[in-house]
């Protein structure tokens, strides 16, 4: 077993020292950081505990100066142990440092009251109730450990709860995507670009194809290498700190992503729960302080500067200036640079539509406060891609229709239903004889949003042909029982009078244009089943094929043309068509050019 756990608390209270002393390794990296006694950048340590788990440290800097390295090492860690020294009580970082554990929503760890070398019995029961209550009113009721780093003092009932605190950690899913946010890169001559990070979930190996977000940029990279804690890896599961190698990758910054490949939805605007952190009593004051226009947004390892647009009680609308990986439920924290207040987010919808209406902002609001952000995310979208939801971390919503790789809301797939039968059936109205409406007409008149792909239009016409009645024959939807042929009726009862006493002689194109009938009225009639239209205009009845059929069964086998057509009582304009159509039927077939036999 393997975990992550960062520190937090005031400059100056031991952290690193408490570090060092559980795991005999230094987290200070820079010369800096050793000469002033002051951590600066993100420090890591690691060791085995009593049960053979193995834990990793990240050490965060107390200074306020080195909030945001604070915030970016904090960030990806589930849980925290929280050091407060003993001769020195409360702090203000720790307040800064509480706030922000509360804001990313940890609510386990250890507390450690540390340097109780230094302090009486007296004031260490002081500070340690002190602290513990804090951390109760922030969610975080832990068990607390008192120690000295510098004689040894505590330390074995620290490993012990430290060994507790891992047990009761979830297990990561290994086979998850990986999402990991980099908290520091450097290259190395000959071996290229090395990016470090905590990896939550998910597997890392050595060959494997990754998205490398920095800055809103994509680019596909390649993994080289892994190393975890000093040694070579093949492959590295979660949790751990892993520092990954990169195949001919030049100028990374710090805060990049390494990601699954297509597994995350990258978006710069997201609508989220907002909840402000009162501060120093570590609770929560719900949307009674709203956060400036302009504001910090710590998630993962990265801040990036971000605009706030209010939507309502505890809800905002970010936006930044390059794309984030996100999902659903992704937790992060807004702060004020100014004020340094800090505000605890919850993403709610990724890349949302467009707030366009007077009042939208508000019902918006309302939406996301029902809770079920897969209902809400689908019937503010109408349509939603199955590989989307899977992206965002979404089920599979309730009350939805699959069509495709699409799930449609059932209210908007009704009321898309409920124009295309309208549609259809005006056009039939207007015009009795057409031959019904395009598909990609059809398509337009559901009037889709238009977020959604025109392709998807003519799917659900196909979809939603079958339930109102409806009929597409040859690219065009209509209306089997649209009325009758109108001003074409007289023309058609005609033929067909015609035919019924010389059922092969087929009325010429003169007789049918003195009885107004054209292409669009026969076409017409057809459909309704009360003509059959040949090649070179010959109209018969439906009928005709099969009354061939029993004549041409009494020839000898095999005939000629001009022996059917004289058994017909027809003519050759009438008899290759004819002939023709029973091949193609496969009631006839040729034997050579110029006979053909009944097929039995």
């Amino acid at each position: 077993m393997r975990r992550v756990l960062a520190t937090a608390g005031h400059v100056d209270h031991g952290k690193s020292t408490l570090v060092r002393a559980i795991t005999g390794r230094d987290p200070d990296r820079l010369a800096q950081e050793r000469e002033r006694g002051l951590t600066i950048e993100l420090g890591y340590a690691w060791t085995t505990l009593p049960s053979g788990a193995e834990v990793a440290f990240v050490d965060v800097p107390g200074h306020q100066r080195f909030v945001g390295t604070m915030l970016s090492g904090l960030g990806p860690a589930p849980t925290v142990v929280f050091v407060v020294a003993a001769d020195q009580g409360w702090q203000a970082q720790s307040s800064e440092h509480l706030a922000a554990v509360q804001a990313l929503g940890i609510t386990d760890g250890l507390l450690v009251l540390t340097r109780c070398d230094l302090a009486a019995a007296d004031q260490r029961a002081s500070v340690r109730a002190e602290a513990a209550r804090r951390l109760r009113a922030a969610g975080l009721d832990v068990p607390v450990c008192e120690v000295s780093a510098v004689t040894g003092d505590g330390l074995h009932p620290v490993r012990r709860e430290l060994d507790a605190l891992v047990a009761r950690m979830p297990t990561p899913a290994p086979d998850a995507p990986v999402r990991l946010w980099g908290d520091r890169s450097f290259s190395i001559s000959g071996a290229g670009t090395v990016v470090t990070g905590t990896l939550g979930a998910g597997t890392l190996r050595s060959g494997d194809r990754l998205t490398l977000l920095d800055h809103g940029t994509t680019r596909e990279v390649t993994v080289r290498g892994l190393h975890s804690q000093d040694c070579a890896r093949d492959s590295v599961e979660p949790v751990s700190r892993v520092a990954v190698n990169l195949r001919r990758t030049d100028g990374v910054s710090r805060s990049v992503a390494l990601l699954t490949p297509g597994a995350f939805v990258l978006a710069r605007v997201v609508d989220v729960g907002l909840v402000r952190i009162a501060g120093d009593e570590g609770g929560t004051s719900g949307d009674a302080d709203s956060p400036p226009e302009g504001a910090t947004l710590h998630v993962g390892s990265a801040d990036v500067g971000v605009h706030v647009r209010p939507l309502g009680a505890g809800a905002a609308r970010l936006t930044t200036d390059a794309d984030l990986p996100w999902r659903v439920g992704d937790r992060a924290i807004l702060r004020d640079p100014g004020s340094r207040r800090l505000w605890s987010v919850r993403v709610l919808d990724v890349d949302p539509l467009p707030l366009t209406r007077r009042g939208a902002a508000q019902r918006r609001s309302e939406e996301l406060a029902t809770g079920d952000l897969g209902a809400v995310r689908l019937r503010s979208r109408s349509a939603d891609r199955d590989d989307d939801l899977a992206r965002l971390g979404l089920p599979a919503p309730e009350d939805a229709v699959r069509q495709g790789e699409w799930w449609i809301d059932a209210d908007a797939l009704a009321q898309w239903g409920t124009r295309l039968s309208a549609a259809v059936r005006a056009l039939h109205a207007a015009d009795p004889l057409s031959a019904g409406m395009p598909l990609t007409e059809a398509a337009r008149s559901l009037g889709l949003p238009t977020h959604l792909p025109a392709a998807l239009g003519q799917e659900l016409v196909r979809a939603l042909a079958e339930d109102p009645g409806l009929v597409i024959s040859q690219g065009r939807v209509h209306d089997p029982s649209a009325g009758g042929l109108g001003a074409a009726e007289a023309g058609v009862r005609a033929v067909e009078e015609k035919l019924r006493e010389t059922p092969f002689v087929a009325p010429e194109r003169d007789e049918l244009s003195q009885l107004r009938l054209g292409s669009t009225q026969l076409a017409a009639a057809e459909r309704v089943g009360r003509v059959l239209r040949l090649p070179d205009d010959v109209v018969l009845l439906p009928d005709a094929p099969a009354r061939a059929m029993r004549v041409l069964a009494g020839l000898e086998q095999p005939f000629t043309l001009s022996r059917a057509r004289q058994a017909l009582g027809t003519t050759r304009r009438v008899a290759v068509p004819l002939m023709e159509h029973l091949d193609s039927r496969g009631w006839t077939r040729r034997v050579d050019g110029s006979l053909r036999e009944v097929v039995r």
